[in-house]
């Protein structure tokens, strides 16, 4: 007698195939891409010491006398260029360097002096709140703390970090579109938003460069690492850097150069 045939168990009904989301025409689900640095922390560290030899003490290019004025100078910036803003609060701020004052000028008055900047109405708008919150909530002071500022008005989280940064010394990282430019091109800190690149810089930077760090990336990425067309002839991290569009591997010498405001002194002599 046959014995009988072993029958194969038939796939459930509505048991899929692994990786298959619906029926048989459906593909499987892309993994998500990799969010991490190209750079061992050794070439993450010889990076920056290299940034701290070319800046020693880097600086930002808005021109403010207070933490109040460096707020505003801030806020102003968004969607305008740091030298567009200076021409601008030069003048607004020898009238108006406190809240107080900038409260007293009023709207009106503050919208004259920035008429030049990019939507200046609205910017008015809020540096008169900004102002008036400052005096009402925190006595006029500019708070050192980042769920305080970004409860001002025109203010967001790349604001507070440069005021927090730079007022307070604080270790935060301000993220601009040329930051979010160079995490992403040369693998640094991949992220499609500017927290994603924020927080994938503040966990490799070591804490020794954290002071400065968020300037060198500004500058690097304003004078060499440039959105349409890298200057790698004149960068110092050539060598180590990976950016698929990088020419050279060859990096520049490696030399203190003067900050802006003392090369355009010197180039006016």
């Amino acid at each position: 007698m046959a014995s009988p045939k072993t029958k194969k168990s038939p796939m459930a009904k509505n048991a899929l195939p692994p990786g298959r989301r619906d029926g048989s025409n459906a593909k499987p689900r892309p993994r998500p891409a990799r969010s991490r640095p190209l750079y061992s922390p050794a070439e993450v560290h010889e990076i920056f010491r290299r940034f701290s030899v070319q800046r020693p003490e880097p600086k930002g290019e808005l021109e403010h006398v207070n933490a109040f004025t460096l707020l505003v100078a801030v806020v102003l910036s968004a969607q305008a260029t740091d030298a567009g803003v200076n021409k601008a609060t030069r003048a607004l701020f020898k009238v108006a360097d406190t809240p107080q004052k900038m409260l007293a000028l009023g709207e009106a008055k503050v919208g004259d002096y920035i008429r030049t900047i990019g939507l200046w109405r609205n910017k008015a708008k809020n540096v008169i709140a900004l102002s008036k919150a400052l005096i009402d909530e925190h006595g006029g002071e500019v708070p050192d703390d980042r769920d305080q500022l970004v409860r001002l008005p025109g203010v967001g989280r790349k604001t507070a970090n440069v005021v927090l940064n730079m007022a307070f010394g604080q270790h935060t990282m301000a993220v601009d579109t040329h930051i979010l430019r160079i995490g992403n091109r040369l693998g640094l800190a991949p992220g499609k938003t500017p927290e994603q690149v924020e927080q994938g810089l503040l966990k490799i930077i070591p804490e020794e460069y954290m002071r400065h760090a968020h300037h060198w990336l500004i500058l690097h990425g304003r004078y060499v690492c440039k959105a349409r067309k890298p200057d790698c002839p004149a960068c110092v991290i050539a060598d180590l850097c990976k950016a698929a569009e990088k020419t050279s591997e060859i990096p520049a010498p490696l030399v203190p150069i003067a900050p802006l405001a003392e090369s355009v002194a010197v180039e006016a002599q």
